[in-house]
């Protein structure tokens, strides 16, 4: 380029030094000039501007090299060298205020890339599934979540085909499509049920937003499946609770009535105040269990963990329901060898793990039967690589249908509500069970088949010496 420039200029030079060689050749001819001198001029005009076209094209030169390393910094993103010398021309000038503009840009890049990043990080880290769609229904950006509650690929690219390759549920479909379309810019929402890739409850957000492209919306979806189970759980237990107390309140009720406006029998009276008896003891019972199971859920009872004996916590059970057993003509075997391990416990906990189910046991095995309560060491996992304990209650009762096993453990289900209620259960007893062994960071089983009788298995850890 300095050659180029080099030439451009001297050629200018020697076109402005022409008319004058023109001149002195004439006067040369005539006789005014002497040749020699003549060309001696001719010479230092030649020479001269030939110095002159040097010195500019070498300033172009350094101008040029400054404006590539300018030029260079702007493609790596990166602030360009100052290495500019003093100078008042107006080259000079303007590499001045291109240096200053080039340096307030990278620092501008600088700043989106740090923002870019921060959104990145914060997308990346949401647990709520964000979609961000352009006007003509086209994926713009979706996030992780978003991927992994539309069972997507993590490597495939979704920018730029339609929001319908993402889901193709109508009712998400149908939402995505009316937030699109709307052209007033304000946000909308909805819930509603999916089936396609999962069943699940979700909570959909849209809102319009201004990218590169134009017009957009961003598309919020939260997955509140979990929390419709809770809804429900909450709602079946308002149920079965009202059900529940509304059943000896009404006895309450009726029978104390009956007493106040009078009657004369002292056998009906007896017989009155004997059901109001006991419908007052089940109404306490189901207020001591509803607080009991309460304190568990809450971890408002912490344990009080000792090692103990076996035989001791299940001698201690089977000696308190002796006597129902009797009372009801069932046999109560205990079986325990002498040489287990210790458990970790909570001596009251276990106490009432062990009394409930005994209690469901007796209740549930008709007279004649047979309940038998034992102990056995046993391992945490097939590897045996933890020692445990396996306390076991069997019955040789009417058995329970295999479709009602997994729901034992919930608050209010009874396998028959009628047996259940008649015998004063509360429907909460295996609930407390349940929050109890998994306190003490056991396990629950139940095994059964109808007609045979039920084996229900609890399985603690012993303690580590």
């Amino acid at each position: 380029m300095a050659s180029t420039a080099q030439v451009r200029i001297f050629a200018a030079v020697i076109a402005g030094l022409l008319p004058a060689a023109v001149l002195l050749a004439i006067l040369c001819a005539t006789g005014v000039v002497a040749p020699w001198l003549a060309l001696l001029v001719i010479a230092a005009g030649l020479g001269g501007g030939y110095l002159f076209a040097a010195a500019i094209a070498r300033g172009f030169e350094r101008h040029a090299e400054r404006l590539d390393a300018i030029a260079a910094a702007l493609e790596a993103r990166r602030p360009p060298p100052h290495l500019l010398e003093g100078g008042d021309d107006a080259m000079s000038r303007a590499e001045h205020r291109l240096l200053d503009a080039t340096d307030a840009i990278v620092d501008e890049i600088d700043s989106l890339a740090e923002q870019r990043n921060e959104s990145e990080a914060i997308l990346r880290s949401m647990t709520e599934a964000v979609v961000v769609v352009g006007r003509r229904g086209e994926v713009v950006m979706l996030n992780g979540a978003a991927r992994r509650m539309f069972a997507l690929e993590s490597e495939t690219d979704h920018r730029g085909r339609d929001f319908v390759e993402l889901c193709r549920d109508p009712r998400l479909q149908d939402f995505v499509s009316r937030a699109t379309r709307a052209e007033n810019g304000e946000a909308a929402s909805a819930e509603f049920q999916i089936q396609n890739p999962a069943a699940r409850h979700l909570s959909a957000s849209a809102a319009p937003v201004r990218i590169s492209q134009g017009a957009a919306r961003v598309f919020v979806f939260h997955d509140i499946t979990q929390l419709k189970a809770y809804e429900t759980v909450r709602q079946d237990f308002i149920s079965n609770l009202t059900h529940e107390l509304r059943t000896p309140l009404s006895a309450l009720y009726g029978y104390s009535e009956t007493l106040i406006h009078g009657v004369e029998d002292k056998e009906t009276q007896l017989r009155f105040i004997g059901i109001i008896d006991r419908q007052a003891r089940r109404l306490a019972r189901l207020l001591d269990d509803l607080i009991s199971l309460s304190d568990l859920e809450r971890g408002a009872t912490p344990l009080h963990l000792e090692p103990l004996d076996p035989r001791t916590v299940i001698a201690e059970a089977a000696d308190l329901m002796r006597e129902q057993a009797n009372r009801e003509g069932v046999v109560l075997q205990v079986d325990c060898p002498a040489d287990l391990p210790r458990l970790a416990g909570d001596r009251d906990r276990l106490h009432q793990v062990m009394v409930n189910l005994l209690d469901n046991a007796i209740k549930y095995t008709p007279r004649d039967g047979r309940v038998i309560v034992s102990a056995r060491a046993a391992s945490v996992n097939e590897a045996g690589a933890a020692p445990a304990i396996t306390l076991t209650v069997a019955d040789t009762g009417e058995g329970i249908p295999e479709r009602d096993l997994p729901r034992l453990t919930e608050r209010f289900y009874r396998v028959d509500r009628a047996r259940s209620r008649e015998l004063g259960g509360t429907g909460l007893g295996l609930a407390i069970v349940k929050h109890i062994v998994q306190l003490h960071r056991g396990a629950l089983k139940f095994e059964s088949k109808l007609g045979i009788g039920t084996t229900v298995t609890i399985t603690l850890p012993a303690p580590r010496d």
